[in-house]
């Protein structure tokens, strides 16, 4: 049985004409949000504030992620003509700060990379007052691949850890705790001002103990930013909640987190990895 959702957690998305805007735009140019193929409980706001994040190389992810409500199973041929259109959608919402994911594309040689840096490239060079955040899979740790997009010039390199070391046995089968932690230490030493950010869930079973853990080891590759938020069940098919996390616990962690020398922490029941991104640039 699904636990009640407390009342901190039942969030309203409102109808507004912005929000109309944002899906009209997203339909128009034919690009998938995570917004919508994540479920995020932000979307509504978001598209209210007239932002979204794009989520390219396709909405069928190749890996299976007990968390994720991404579509897994047979993937599509990259799109060429998806970075103009995400151009075109970052013009049309007059967007500040572009935040660019993808499915995560192990089929691929390259994991997808070059369809971040094409993307990267044209709003660099069309909208060069746009700020862009990309968060990208592990790329299977082709430290290649994780460079080739660091050298694009994003202005924050995203990539999240999800959850705490000893739960990724049970949450991300195919990812490793480790790899992601090289990632972002080799963006962080190809470029020492390019800001690194990474995120986890809570609710699923980790200690106290084990999120400061996190904290120390994101630390320790220098890590800029952390986001931390409530993980939400998206179906009966994935991981149950273990835990509501209350208000003021995450309130502790933003503090604990600033004093361990993260330059921006946002933590909150509802926080999500590009909710509000582009505060921090």
């Amino acid at each position: 049985m699904r636990k009640r959702l407390p009342e901190w957690l039942r969030n309203k998305s409102p109808l507004t004409a912005e929000a109309n805007q944002v899906r009209e735009v997203l339909t128009e140019l034919r690009l998938n949000t995570v917004c919508h193929s994540a479920q995020c409980p932000n979307r509504g706001q978001c598209y209210g504030e007239g932002t979204a994040t794009f989520l390219i190389l396709g909405e069928v992810c190749t890996r299976n992620c007990r968390f994720c409500a991404v579509t897994k199973g047979t993937v599509q041929p990259v799109d060429l003509t998806e970075p103009e259109r995400v151009l075109a959608a970052v013009a049309r919402l007059r967007l500040k700060h572009a935040v660019i994911t993808s499915v995560t594309r192990d089929d691929l040689p390259d994991g997808g990379a070059y369809q971040f840096v094409k993307i990267i490239r044209l709003i660099k060079e069309k909208l060069p007052q746009v700020s862009v955040e990309v968060l990208t899979p592990d790329f299977k740790g082709d430290k290649d691949a994780i460079l080739f997009v660091a050298e694009a010039g994003p202005d924050i390199y995203n990539h999240n850890l999800e959850t705490v070391s000893r739960l990724y046995e049970k949450i991300r089968p195919e990812a490793d705790y480790k790899r992601s932690l090289d990632l972002l230490k080799w963006v962080k030493e190809y470029g020492k001002t390019l800001m690194t950010k990474s995120g986890i869930m809570v609710g699923l079973g980790e200690t106290l103990g084990e999120v400061e853990r996190v904290m120390d080891d994101l630390r320790e590759v220098d890590c800029d930013i952390l986001t931390i938020g409530q993980y939400l069940q998206p179906t009966r098919n994935h991981l149950p909640v273990i835990e509501y996390v209350k208000p003021e616990t995450f309130e502790v962690w933003r503090e604990l987190a600033l004093g361990k020398g993260f330059k921006h922490v946002a933590s909150g029941p509802l926080v999500r990895s590009s909710f509000h991104a582009g505060q921090y640039k």
